[in-house]
């Protein structure tokens, strides 16, 4: 892609260059701070003294942010592929819920503009768009996922027997009224949270709860390592830019590529 779309492909979807960096730069300080209206505007005090303020601000944001999104779809192949791409999505939900309210006006649809609003805290999740770091991480969970996942299956199926135990030995008399709410007993000692609602009132049930929150520290430290290792396997791997085809969107990359590996496009 040449031209000036092909410029304007540069400077949204890449960060290698100067243009591309002040770009991300801005859009990063303008989510930030969307997202901060957002908050301030939950709050009554303050919505009481600037609410005109925040919502001149929030429709500024919104026309920002509209542009933008116009803008992306321009400068790509493939518009409709873009538009329901998770990025794509979070575009729209980070725009939609303003122009939403404008056909929920009365007073008598309050709530429904609250809940619409809060669709607007989804500016957050276009953060990950503008940072390679979160590349590196998703890379690492997508990479441990299968070992993750066995290392759930076996929480769940070790909660379930503890939970299981326990309400046999407790029972309803003191609070384990049923083995679902034992096994959220277990979960909640297994994780050390321990939000002390229910407790093992026996000697025996005791020593259960003591045997579960020592292994709660040995289950917290293996996702972390599986993680940690991932991370490290990946950044050692991570010899790519931050060029995005213009065709199938896709990143990673490497610096001397013309074509897209994934596609076969043309970069």
């Amino acid at each position: 892609m040449g031209g000036w779309r092909g410029r304007l492909h540069e400077i949204i979807f890449e960060a290698d260059t100067p243009a591309g960096r002040f770009f991300d730069l801005v859009l990063i300080v303008l989510i930030v701070a969307s997202v901060i209206a957002v908050m301030l505007e939950s709050v009554a005090s303050i919505n009481a003294r600037y609410g005109a303020v925040l919502r001149a601000t929030e429709w500024a944001f919104t026309i920002i942010f509209t542009i933008e999104y116009i803008l992306r779809l321009i400068c790509v192949v493939r518009p409709a592929r873009y538009a329901m791409s998770f990025f794509g999505i979070v575009d729209v939900l980070a725009i939609l819920p303003t122009y939403l309210s404008i056909f929920f006006p009365g007073g008598q649809a309050l709530i429904s503009i609250r809940a619409l609003r809060l669709l607007r805290i989804f500016r957050v999740l276009k953060l990950a768009h503008h940072m390679s770091e979160a590349a590196v991480l998703i890379d690492a969970l997508r990479n441990s996922r299968r070992k993750l996942t066995v290392f759930m299956l076996s929480v769940l199926t070790l909660v379930t027997i503890l939970g299981s135990c326990v309400y046999l030995i407790e029972g309803p008399t003191h609070g384990f009224t049923s083995i679902p709410r034992s096994v959220y007993w277990a979960v909640v000692t297994l994780t050390t949270v321990g939000y002390g609602d229910i407790a093992p009132q026996t000697t025996l049930g005791q020593a259960v709860a003591t045997i579960v929150m020592i292994l709660g520290y040995a289950f917290i430290a293996v996702p972390t390592g599986i993680v940690s290792v991932e991370l490290g396997n990946v950044s050692r791997r991570q010899r790519v830019t931050t060029t995005a085809c213009p065709h199938c969107m896709a990143h990673g990359h490497e610096p001397d590529a013309v074509y897209c590996k994934f596609c076969g496009g043309r970069l």
